[in-house]
């Protein structure tokens, strides 16, 4: 009996501690007048469903003086990582085009079929070839753009809304077949989005 009290008081003393140390990792809010999910997302650089889900919501309904927690946001240097392949991959596609291709990386994140982190996507090898062709070329290293950055933010604050994007190629320049015989999702200037 006396093993079973003091298992008993180990584990509630481990959720306990569990508990309040991811509660003080958490960032709090306190909701203002004129405040929706999606300025509040977009002011911490998270996922507006990733906010909703955080906080139980199922709604998009907020009240003043309400309490949101913030779930943690994406790094400064994989943002920086993602603008510059957004910047090479999307250069002279619209502004729409350049989100669909952070988005692309973002869902490949979220996907069991991918890599757990941003950087791990975009670096990714399969059959000695690199994902993304900046990587291969070196176009990753080059500076991205103020467009690139606002594309990684809008794709950061829409995360998980889009049609699921995995893929995306040029038709004009795609030799794969394979890539080719994905179901397309959207098709925005010269690319081409697939799942």
């Amino acid at each position: 009996m006396r093993k079973l009290l003091v298992l008993a008081s180990l584990f509630v003393a481990t959720v306990f501690f569990s508990a309040t140390e991811t509660f003080a990792q958490t960032t709090v809010r306190y909701v203002k007048q004129g405040e929706t999910f999606w300025t509040i997302a977009k002011h911490y650089n998270v996922s507006l469903l990733e906010l909703q889900r955080i906080n139980q919501k199922q709604t998009d309904v907020l009240f003043v003086g309400e309490t949101l927690r913030i779930p943690q946001p994406i790094s400064q240097a994989d943002k920086d990582l993602l603008a510059r392949l957004v910047h090479a991959e999307a250069k002279g596609e619209p502004f729409a085009g350049k989100v669909a291709v952070a988005t692309v990386v973002l869902n490949r994140v979220d996907h069991p079929n991918f890599p757990n982190t941003i950087r791990q996507v975009i670096y990714d090898r399969s059959g000695g070839y690199y994902a993304f062709t900046p990587v291969q070329n070196g176009e990753i290293n080059k500076p991205a753009d103020r467009e690139a950055y606002r594309a990684v933010e809008e794709a950061i604050a829409f995360r998980g809304l889009g049609s699921g994007s995995l893929y995306f190629y040029n038709p004009k320049t795609a030799k794969s077949e394979w890539i080719r015989s994905r179901q397309v999702t959207v098709i925005i200037g010269n690319h081409v989005f697939a799942k």
